[in-house]
């Protein structure tokens, strides 16, 4: 964390390139949170940049309170994420992104790919907010259990009860559905 606090405090200080070193180290992982939770690569990128345009508006107030960088940047795009849902006053239509990353796999297999992403996304918008936060954190933006609590404000247990209570709902969901094949609408 010793590089990250010096980063932070020379982007405080109004040093662009520590603020692009931040950037550079986060966005991905704010992308795929956001990703998570909004379903569709467009708006997940405009949200990212959003929470990146945030920090740094708001980056001299930030100070450390035993929590790193990242449990702030998570904060922003937590807030961004309600945000948009009280503007929007609906839940968002689950888009799969078309662009696949470039897995040189046979096509027939990119397509059970795209079904089975698909299906997980479609399936996520079924959890509780709070199940979908955890699972955003977690998996898609590989934040460990210690600072998924920070970002949700919850001690470790409640977040390993609210990961296993929301990947037991995923899979509870995932099996209901039926399986798609190409020939079916």
């Amino acid at each position: 964390m010793h590089e990250e606090e010096t980063l932070v405090r020379e982007a405080q200080k109004g040093n662009a390139g520590a603020f692009a070193r931040l950037y550079e180290s986060y966005f991905d992982r704010i992308y795929r949170y956001m990703a998570v939770r909004v379903g569709n690569s467009a708006d997940a990128e405009d949200l990212a940049e959003e929470v990146f345009l945030k920090a740094l508006e708001s980056i001299g107030t930030f100070q450390w309170r035993g929590a790193p960088f990242s449990a702030w940047l998570f904060r922003i795009a937590h807030n961004l994420v309600i945000d948009r849902a009280r503007s929007k006053g609906r839940k968002e239509e689950v888009v799969l992104d078309e662009a696949l990353p470039d897995t040189r796999r046979a096509p027939e297999d990119l397509v059970e790919l795209k079904i089975s992403i698909e299906q997980m996304l479609e399936g996520v918008h079924h959890l509780t907010d709070a199940q979908r936060q955890v699972i955003a954190l977690r998996f898609a933006s590989g934040l460990s259990i210690i600072e998924t609590a920070q970002v949700m404000n919850k001690n470790e247990g409640a977040i390993k009860a609210l990961q296993h209570s929301a990947v037991q709902a995923l899979r509870r969901i995932l099996t209901k559905r039926p399986a798609r094949t190409g020939g079916e609408p």
